[in-house]
């Protein structure tokens, strides 16, 4: 009897420690058919070393009308990187290719759809400004916020 305990003691510590050195946050933004998120801006929390984020298209418009992605750099690269997104096409859900200004992007949904995307935030000073947007032709300019780390 004791050994079990001792094993199920051991055995709940393991389960903790694993969960506790994931620490994988989780952001949720929506996008409309007027064109727009429903948050200006996103805050990491402080501590979080990889991120989901969970894009909700909350319009009935098809993604070829009124696609949607979230797409997200550091602010200075913001408009270079969404002006050549549109030459990347719709099937590259007007992301070029390779591109290493942008640190994460989700594919181009459409109405009622949604998707995710985890990446590591390792590498994300604090010190810098981020920007998230919709590279969708026409859309970065009014469908756009602030990544915010915490610090």
């Amino acid at each position: 009897m004791h050994t079990l305990i001792k094993f199920v003691a051991a055995a709940l510590l393991l389960s903790i420690s694993s969960f506790a050195s994931a620490n994988t946050c989780q952001l949720d933004i929506n996008a409309t058919d007027a064109m727009q998120f429903d948050k200006k801006e996103l805050t990491l929390p402080a501590g979080c070393t990889e991120v989901t984020l969970n894009l909700h298209h909350t319009g009935t418009l098809p993604k070829s009308a009124m696609g949607h992605n979230w797409v997200l750099t550091e602010t200075a690269n913001m408009s270079a990187v969404a002006n050549e997104g549109m030459a990347a096409g719709a099937a590259n859900s007007y992301v070029k290719a390779d591109d290493p200004r942008v640190l994460a992007h989700t594919d181009i949904i459409g109405g009622g759809e949604s998707t995710s995307i985890t990446f590591s935030t390792a590498d994300l000073d604090p010190a810098k400004q981020y920007s998230f947007f919709c590279s969708f032709p026409g859309h970065w300019a009014i469908m756009q916020g602030q990544f915010v780390i915490a610090s």
